[in-house]
Protein backbone atom coordinates (compact mmCIF):
# COMPACT_ATOMS: atom_id res chain seq x y z
CA UNK A 1 0.00 0.00 0.00
CA UNK A 2 1.04 3.50 -0.60
CA UNK A 3 2.17 6.04 2.17
CA UNK A 4 3.58 8.71 3.03
CA UNK A 5 7.11 8.10 5.26
CA UNK A 6 9.42 8.77 7.73
CA UNK A 7 12.72 7.57 7.07
CA UNK A 8 14.79 9.19 9.06
CA UNK A 9 14.79 11.72 12.07
CA UNK A 10 13.67 15.24 10.26
CA UNK A 11 11.31 17.85 8.85
CA UNK A 12 8.19 17.07 6.70
CA UNK A 13 10.62 17.82 3.95
CA UNK A 14 12.06 14.81 4.77
CA UNK A 15 8.82 12.54 4.29
CA UNK A 16 8.57 10.45 1.10
CA UNK A 17 6.23 8.79 -0.12
CA UNK A 18 6.93 4.43 -0.52
CA UNK A 19 5.12 1.45 -0.42
CA UNK A 20 4.24 -0.48 3.53
CA UNK A 21 2.90 -3.98 3.59
CA UNK A 22 -0.69 -4.28 3.89
CA UNK A 23 -1.49 -4.15 7.61
CA UNK A 24 -3.67 -7.05 9.17
CA UNK A 25 -6.50 -7.03 11.43
CA UNK A 26 -4.81 -8.67 15.17
CA UNK A 27 -6.68 -9.54 17.80
CA UNK A 28 -9.32 -6.78 18.80
CA UNK A 29 -8.33 -4.57 16.13
CA UNK A 30 -9.63 -3.83 12.90
CA UNK A 31 -8.05 -2.62 9.54
CA UNK A 32 -9.69 1.00 7.95
CA UNK A 33 -9.71 2.12 4.39
CA UNK A 34 -8.10 5.35 4.89
CA UNK A 35 -10.25 8.29 3.13
CA UNK A 36 -9.34 11.17 4.83
CA UNK A 37 -6.72 12.16 8.24
CA UNK A 38 -6.20 15.03 9.51
CA UNK A 39 -2.67 16.83 11.13
CA UNK A 40 -2.98 17.14 14.83
CA UNK A 41 0.47 18.72 16.22
CA UNK A 42 2.04 15.38 17.40
CA UNK A 43 2.58 14.71 13.80
CA UNK A 44 5.01 17.83 13.67
CA UNK A 45 6.91 16.25 16.71
CA UNK A 46 6.67 12.50 15.90
CA UNK A 47 8.61 13.12 13.13
CA UNK A 48 10.93 14.74 14.66
CA UNK A 49 11.73 12.22 17.64
CA UNK A 50 10.36 14.76 19.86
CA UNK A 51 7.08 12.82 20.45
CA UNK A 52 6.26 10.69 23.90
CA UNK A 53 6.58 7.36 21.74
CA UNK A 54 8.72 6.86 18.56
CA UNK A 55 7.57 4.31 16.21
CA UNK A 56 10.23 1.87 14.45
CA UNK A 57 10.93 3.13 10.92
CA UNK A 58 9.78 3.33 8.27
CA UNK A 59 6.57 4.78 9.79
CA UNK A 60 3.57 7.12 8.04
CA UNK A 61 3.08 9.90 10.52
CA UNK A 62 -0.91 10.50 11.01
CA UNK A 63 -3.04 9.76 14.39
CA UNK A 64 -6.59 11.06 13.44
CA UNK A 65 -8.24 9.01 10.56
CA UNK A 66 -11.64 8.18 9.03
CA UNK A 67 -12.66 5.73 6.20
CA UNK A 68 -14.54 2.13 5.71
CA UNK A 69 -13.78 -1.07 7.75
CA UNK A 70 -12.17 -3.95 5.36
CA UNK A 71 -11.27 -6.40 8.19
CA UNK A 72 -12.50 -7.21 11.71
CA UNK A 73 -9.90 -8.71 14.27
CA UNK A 74 -10.81 -11.93 16.38
CA UNK A 75 -12.85 -10.81 19.61
CA UNK A 76 -13.83 -7.40 17.76
CA UNK A 77 -17.91 -6.73 18.13
CA UNK A 78 -19.90 -3.69 17.11
CA UNK A 79 -17.81 -3.48 13.90
CA UNK A 80 -18.83 -5.08 10.83
CA UNK A 81 -16.90 -4.84 6.79
CA UNK A 82 -18.00 -1.70 5.15
CA UNK A 83 -19.20 0.28 8.46
CA UNK A 84 -18.18 3.83 8.39
CA UNK A 85 -15.71 4.79 11.02
CA UNK A 86 -13.32 7.78 12.56
CA UNK A 87 -10.66 6.47 14.76
CA UNK A 88 -7.42 7.35 16.63
CA UNK A 89 -4.07 5.45 15.28
CA UNK A 90 -1.14 6.85 17.10
CA UNK A 91 0.50 7.07 13.69
CA UNK A 92 -0.29 5.35 10.21
CA UNK A 93 -3.13 7.59 9.18
CA UNK A 94 -1.23 8.51 6.30
CA UNK A 95 -1.72 6.24 4.10
CA UNK A 96 -4.13 3.54 2.05
CA UNK A 97 -4.74 1.33 4.90
CA UNK A 98 -3.98 1.26 8.84
CA UNK A 99 -5.08 -1.20 11.36
CA UNK A 100 -6.53 0.47 14.69
CA UNK A 101 -7.57 -1.05 18.48
CA UNK A 102 -11.35 -1.37 18.32
CA UNK A 103 -11.69 0.42 21.50
CA UNK A 104 -10.23 3.94 19.14
CA UNK A 105 -12.52 3.66 16.59
CA UNK A 106 -16.25 4.85 16.49
CA UNK A 107 -19.05 4.59 13.92
CA UNK A 108 -19.68 7.77 12.31
CA UNK A 109 -22.97 9.55 11.89
CA UNK A 110 -24.76 8.99 8.37
CA UNK A 111 -24.88 12.80 7.63
CA UNK A 112 -20.78 12.82 8.57
CA UNK A 113 -18.50 13.25 5.73
CA UNK A 114 -14.87 11.92 6.45
CA UNK A 115 -13.13 15.09 6.17
CA UNK A 116 -15.19 16.31 9.13
CA UNK A 117 -14.75 13.08 10.95
CA UNK A 118 -11.27 13.04 10.65
CA UNK A 119 -11.37 16.49 12.51
CA UNK A 120 -13.74 15.51 15.12
CA UNK A 121 -11.66 13.11 17.67
CA UNK A 122 -8.56 15.28 18.64
CA UNK A 123 -9.97 18.48 19.09
CA UNK A 124 -13.44 18.49 20.05
CA UNK A 125 -12.28 15.31 22.48
CA UNK A 126 -10.03 17.50 23.94
CA UNK A 127 -12.09 20.20 24.46
CA UNK A 128 -14.86 18.31 25.81
CA UNK A 129 -12.89 16.40 28.57
CA UNK A 130 -11.05 19.59 29.52
CA UNK A 131 -14.58 21.53 29.78
CA UNK A 132 -16.46 18.58 31.36
CA UNK A 133 -13.93 16.51 33.35
CA UNK A 134 -11.43 18.98 34.05
CA UNK A 135 -12.68 22.76 34.28
CA UNK A 136 -16.36 21.60 35.11
CA UNK A 137 -18.05 24.09 32.70
CA UNK A 138 -21.91 25.42 33.74
CA UNK A 139 -23.80 28.24 31.86
CA UNK A 140 -23.16 31.62 32.69
CA UNK A 141 -18.96 30.60 32.84
CA UNK A 142 -16.74 34.06 31.51
CA UNK A 143 -14.00 31.79 29.18
CA UNK A 144 -10.64 32.83 27.76
CA UNK A 145 -9.73 30.24 24.80
CA UNK A 146 -5.70 30.81 23.81
CA UNK A 147 -4.89 30.13 20.75
CA UNK A 148 -8.66 30.96 19.67
CA UNK A 149 -8.18 30.41 15.96
CA UNK A 150 -6.53 26.91 15.42
CA UNK A 151 -8.50 23.50 15.00
CA UNK A 152 -8.10 23.19 18.78
CA UNK A 153 -9.15 26.53 19.95
CA UNK A 154 -11.92 26.88 17.43
CA UNK A 155 -12.96 23.77 19.27
CA UNK A 156 -12.83 25.07 22.58
CA UNK A 157 -14.61 28.46 21.48
CA UNK A 158 -18.02 26.07 19.97
CA UNK A 159 -17.88 23.64 22.73
CA UNK A 160 -18.32 26.63 25.01
CA UNK A 161 -20.87 28.67 23.25
CA UNK A 162 -23.07 25.79 23.37
CA UNK A 163 -22.42 24.56 26.96
CA UNK A 164 -24.04 28.62 27.39
CA UNK A 165 -20.17 30.55 28.36
CA UNK A 166 -19.44 33.70 27.25
CA UNK A 167 -16.10 33.44 25.38
CA UNK A 168 -13.19 35.39 24.83
CA UNK A 169 -10.51 34.28 22.32
CA UNK A 170 -6.74 35.39 22.24
CA UNK A 171 -5.45 35.41 19.09
CA UNK A 172 -2.06 36.55 17.07
CA UNK A 173 -3.36 38.85 13.86
CA UNK A 174 -6.55 40.38 12.96
CA UNK A 175 -7.01 38.00 10.37
CA UNK A 176 -7.32 35.12 12.89
CA UNK A 177 -9.69 37.59 15.08
CA UNK A 178 -12.45 37.22 12.66
CA UNK A 179 -11.85 33.46 12.01
CA UNK A 180 -12.41 33.29 16.00
CA UNK A 181 -15.98 35.82 16.03
CA UNK A 182 -16.91 33.07 13.12
CA UNK A 183 -16.28 30.44 15.74
CA UNK A 184 -18.73 32.17 18.15
CA UNK A 185 -16.17 34.16 19.91
CA UNK A 186 -17.74 36.71 22.26
CA UNK A 187 -14.66 39.41 21.81
CA UNK A 188 -11.44 38.93 21.00
CA UNK A 189 -7.64 39.85 22.56
CA UNK A 190 -5.17 40.36 19.60
CA UNK A 191 -1.43 39.68 21.32
CA UNK A 192 1.64 40.28 19.90
CA UNK A 193 4.44 38.05 18.70
CA UNK A 194 6.65 36.58 21.64
CA UNK A 195 9.03 37.20 23.80
CA UNK A 196 7.18 39.87 25.44
CA UNK A 197 9.10 41.76 28.19
CA UNK A 198 7.89 42.35 30.92
CA UNK A 199 6.00 45.98 30.10
CA UNK A 200 4.60 43.65 27.06
CA UNK A 201 3.19 40.82 29.63
CA UNK A 202 1.83 43.64 31.92
CA UNK A 203 -0.09 44.99 29.13
CA UNK A 204 -1.42 41.70 27.69
CA UNK A 205 -2.52 40.68 31.43
CA UNK A 206 -4.49 44.48 31.56
CA UNK A 207 -6.02 44.02 27.93
CA UNK A 208 -7.33 40.12 28.98
CA UNK A 209 -8.59 41.44 32.32
CA UNK A 210 -9.79 44.11 30.43
CA UNK A 211 -11.87 41.65 28.01
CA UNK A 212 -12.85 39.51 31.13
CA UNK A 213 -14.54 42.11 32.99
CA UNK A 214 -16.16 41.74 36.53
CA UNK A 215 -13.97 39.25 38.45
CA UNK A 216 -12.12 37.84 35.57
CA UNK A 217 -12.61 34.19 33.43
CA UNK A 218 -13.84 31.04 35.36
CA UNK A 219 -11.68 28.68 32.79
CA UNK A 220 -8.56 29.53 30.98
CA UNK A 221 -8.07 27.04 27.94
CA UNK A 222 -4.37 27.80 27.04
CA UNK A 223 -3.30 26.00 24.11
CA UNK A 224 -0.46 28.02 23.79
CA UNK A 225 1.65 28.36 26.41
CA UNK A 226 5.52 30.29 25.79
CA UNK A 227 5.34 33.93 26.81
CA UNK A 228 1.38 34.37 26.84
CA UNK A 229 0.04 31.55 29.64
CA UNK A 230 1.16 34.15 32.85
CA UNK A 231 -0.44 37.44 31.11
CA UNK A 232 -3.36 35.47 31.08
CA UNK A 233 -3.51 33.25 34.37
CA UNK A 234 -3.43 36.94 35.66
CA UNK A 235 -7.11 37.51 34.78
CA UNK A 236 -8.23 34.80 36.40
CA UNK A 237 -11.26 34.56 38.25
CA UNK A 238 -11.40 33.35 42.27
CA UNK A 239 -11.53 29.57 42.31
CA UNK A 240 -10.76 29.66 38.21
CA UNK A 241 -9.61 26.72 36.31
CA UNK A 242 -6.53 27.39 34.34
CA UNK A 243 -6.37 24.54 31.54
CA UNK A 244 -2.78 23.33 30.43
CA UNK A 245 -3.75 22.30 26.93
CA UNK A 246 -0.82 22.87 24.84
CA UNK A 247 2.64 24.39 24.76
CA UNK A 248 3.48 24.94 20.79
CA UNK A 249 4.66 28.25 21.74
CA UNK A 250 7.10 26.83 24.48
CA UNK A 251 6.37 25.52 28.11
CA UNK A 252 5.06 28.43 30.31
CA UNK A 253 6.40 29.11 33.62
CA UNK A 254 4.41 30.01 36.26
CA UNK A 255 4.71 31.99 39.50
CA UNK A 256 2.54 30.16 41.79
CA UNK A 257 2.15 33.05 44.07
CA UNK A 258 -0.77 34.09 41.50
CA UNK A 259 -2.68 30.66 41.60
CA UNK A 260 -3.16 31.30 45.79
CA UNK A 261 -3.75 34.82 45.69
CA UNK A 262 -7.05 33.93 43.27
CA UNK A 263 -7.34 30.25 44.88
CA UNK A 264 -7.65 28.81 41.23
CA UNK A 265 -6.81 25.67 40.34
CA UNK A 266 -4.07 24.62 37.22
CA UNK A 267 -5.07 21.89 35.67
CA UNK A 268 -3.47 19.33 33.09
CA UNK A 269 -5.66 18.09 30.22
CA UNK A 270 -4.18 14.73 28.64
CA UNK A 271 -6.90 13.22 26.83
CA UNK A 272 -5.35 10.09 25.56
CA UNK A 273 -4.21 9.44 29.20
CA UNK A 274 -7.95 10.22 29.82
CA UNK A 275 -9.62 7.99 27.28
CA UNK A 276 -7.27 4.79 27.66
CA UNK A 277 -8.01 5.25 31.76
CA UNK A 278 -11.78 6.02 31.54
CA UNK A 279 -13.17 4.47 27.44
CA UNK A 280 -16.31 4.42 28.76
CA UNK A 281 -16.31 8.13 29.67
CA UNK A 282 -14.87 9.26 26.66
CA UNK A 283 -17.03 7.43 24.59
CA UNK A 284 -20.26 9.33 26.19
CA UNK A 285 -18.35 12.24 25.33
CA UNK A 286 -17.56 11.57 22.02
CA UNK A 287 -21.58 10.51 21.70
CA UNK A 288 -21.91 13.65 23.23
CA UNK A 289 -20.50 15.37 20.37
CA UNK A 290 -22.17 13.76 17.68
CA UNK A 291 -25.52 15.09 19.19
CA UNK A 292 -23.85 18.65 19.10
CA UNK A 293 -22.76 17.55 15.23
CA UNK A 294 -26.01 17.14 14.61
CA UNK A 295 -27.32 19.88 15.83
CA UNK A 296 -25.25 21.88 13.95
CA UNK A 297 -23.80 23.62 17.64
CA UNK A 298 -20.16 22.25 16.12
CA UNK A 299 -18.74 22.06 12.62
CA UNK A 300 -14.77 21.06 11.80
CA UNK A 301 -13.34 24.48 10.30
CA UNK A 302 -10.91 22.84 7.92
CA UNK A 303 -9.22 25.34 6.41
CA UNK A 304 -6.71 22.81 4.23
CA UNK A 305 -6.81 20.21 2.39
CA UNK A 306 -4.08 17.67 0.45
CA UNK A 307 -3.80 14.85 -1.38
CA UNK A 308 -1.16 12.21 0.20
CA UNK A 309 1.64 13.06 -1.48
CA UNK A 310 1.40 16.88 -0.55
CA UNK A 311 0.91 15.48 2.91
CA UNK A 312 4.44 16.65 4.41
CA UNK A 313 3.53 20.51 3.23
CA UNK A 314 0.16 20.09 5.07
CA UNK A 315 2.49 19.28 8.73
CA UNK A 316 4.59 21.94 7.30
CA UNK A 317 1.58 24.49 7.75
CA UNK A 318 1.02 23.39 11.45
CA UNK A 319 4.32 23.40 12.23
CA UNK A 320 5.03 26.83 10.65
CA UNK A 321 1.93 28.10 12.96
CA UNK A 322 0.01 29.09 9.63
CA UNK A 323 -2.79 27.17 9.98
CA UNK A 324 -6.33 28.12 11.13
CA UNK A 325 -8.64 25.62 11.81
CA UNK A 326 -8.01 21.80 10.72
CA UNK A 327 -5.77 20.81 7.58
CA UNK A 328 -6.47 17.70 5.98
CA UNK A 329 -4.94 14.80 4.02
CA UNK A 330 -7.03 12.99 1.81
CA UNK A 331 -6.75 9.81 0.07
Amino acid sequence: MRALLSMETGGPDMLTIGELPDPVAGKGQIVIAVKACSINYPDVLIIQDLYQFKPPRPFAPGGEAAGIVEAVGEGVTGFAVGDRVIALCGNGGLAEKVAVGALNAFKMPDDMNFEDGASLLMTYGTSIHAYKQRGNIKAGDNVLVLGGAGGIGISAIELAKAYGARVVAGVSSEAKAEIAREAGADDVVVYPYQPLDKDASKALAASFKAAAGGDGFNIIYDTVGGDYSEPALRSIAWEGKFLVVGFPAGIARLPLNLTLLKSCDVCGVFWGAFAARDPQANHANIAELFGLYASGKITPRISGKFQLDKGGEAIQLLMDRKATGKVVVTL
